[in-house]
């Protein structure tokens, strides 16, 4: 009897299901060695490694290997191209106009603030996204590289073509009286450097990736300017499938504390960018006070304009910047 119980044991575990480890595929735009893998990409996925225990796992796909438009990042999730992605909201910033709102001026004035505004705001931000939210973080506020013109004053944004991260940054550049243009970041260095553009609004930080310190000449700082958002998303449809435990394991694995070690990350980036073109011989060019109050006055107008309209779900911008800065 001992032994029938025995083989039968061993026949209802040989024929129990075995757990199949599932690996996701990462894709971003970028090259392995950007900040953002060390900051946000490689934590969440060794947290998850380590959470389930080798269940789930990552396979990292950098530089475009899944998609060379990074535009399109949002796609290819939605396409399963891709499990997760690394995409910037202000690419496809029709989608996502709560979320890209923490870049109007005056919202917040830092990474770390900026990242606690699009959490304020989450439960908002969250309806825009076809998608599992990871992480949503911003960087710091952008500074104005140029190449053949320095900008001292506001006088001197005067008929400039300058690079936006988002279709949302345009009316307050506008508003200094400069054209706007949204390029991916992957071509801003090229692009200054062969005269398409005459400056480029971003963050410090950049620098240190895309090395515009080689085109530009000039950072102008103390500018009231915009930031720009990020997120890393799932594939709603693969993290639906998951089982509740599978969900667990990804909760954890992400959220707000993911998404603080990249605002983190960008802000000590941000001082170090400025530092490393001034070693480089860039003149840093830093607005006073009053001049810089010129420049608010100047886009006070437009954003009069973005507080008065309806930005999406509903909500005017003056709403939305509520709940951003928690009021």
């Amino acid at each position: 009897m001992y032994r029938l119980t025995a083989i039968a044991t061993t026949v209802a575990i040989l024929a129990a299901p075995v757990a199949q480890a599932r690996d996701l595929a990462l894709a971003y735009f970028m090259g392995p060695k950007h900040p953002m893998n060390a900051a946000v990409f490689t934590p969440f996925a060794e947290k998850l490694a380590e959470l389930s225990q080798g269940a789930l796992t990552v396979t990292q796909f950098p530089g475009g290997a899944l998609n060379s438009a990074p535009p399109k990042q949002y796609s290819i999730l939605r396409d399963g191209v891709a499990d997760i992605v690394f995409h910037p909201p202000g690419y496809t910033a029709q989608l996502f106009p709560v979320t890209t709102s923490v870049t109007t001026p005056g919202i917040c004035d830092s990474a770390l603030e900026c990242t606690e505004a699009l959490w304020r705001a989450y439960d908002v931000v969250e309806k825009e996204f076809d998608a599992k939210i990871l992480a949503v973080w911003a960087n710091d506020p952008h500074v104005i590289y140029t190449k053949d013109k320095p900008v001292r004053v506001l006088e001197d944004m005067a008929g400039l073509i300058v690079r936006v991260s988002s279709a949302q940054d345009a009316p307050f550049i506008e508003a200094q009286g400069a054209s706007a243009a949204s390029q991916p970041v992957s071509v801003v260095n090229q692009n200054l450097a062969n005269g398409v553009i005459d400056a480029i609004a971003i963050d410090p930080s950049a620098n240190l990736s895309f090395k515009l310190d080689e085109p530009a000449n000039y950072i102008t700082t103390n500018v009231p300017g915009s930031v720009t958002s990020f997120a890393l998303l799932m594939n709603k449809g693969i993290y639906d499938s998951l089982s509740d435990e599978e969900k667990a394991w990804v909760d954890e694995a992400s959220g707000k504390w993911l998404s603080m070690r990249g605002a983190e990350t960008y802000h000590e980036l941000a001082i170090k960018g400025i530092e490393t073109a001034r070693a480089n011989g860039v003149e840093i060019i830093t607005l006073n006070d009053e001049e810089r109050a010129r420049w608010e006055a100047a886009i006070q107008p437009a954003l009069d304009q973005w507080e008065a309209s309806v930005v999406g779900q509903g909500l005017t911008g003056a709403e939305v910047k509520a709940l951003m800065k928690g009021e």
